[in-house]
């Protein structure tokens, strides 16, 4: 995986971590899934928190990614942060 994608994801990450904006939960939704895909590919885990429909959705966001590649992943994370929160600023 190119050092580059690792370093525009790395920035997106936390631009990202660091916004005020808020989004919709679906979007929201988008955004773990992508993040955990290109972190984590498909090695499933339970999200963490004890609501157990939000994990529920979490879990079902990611693994609706489970075709994508975790340079894939990083670039639609990539996507999303550019689309929703970077041109909103």
């Amino acid at each position: 995986m190119s050092n580059k994608l690792n370093q525009e994801f790395e920035e997106a990450y936390t631009f990202a971590c660091n916004t005020n904006i808020k989004l919709a939960p679906d979007i929201m939704l988008a955004f773990y899934g992508y993040y955990k895909q290109a972190t984590k590919g498909n090695n499933y885990e339970q999200p963490s928190g004890n609501i157990q429909l939000r994990n529920s959705f979490k879990l079902n966001a990611w693994f609706q990614l489970n075709h994508l590649t975790e340079a894939e992943a990083k670039q639609e994370y990539i996507n999303l942060v550019n689309k929703h929160l970077k041109n909103k600023n």
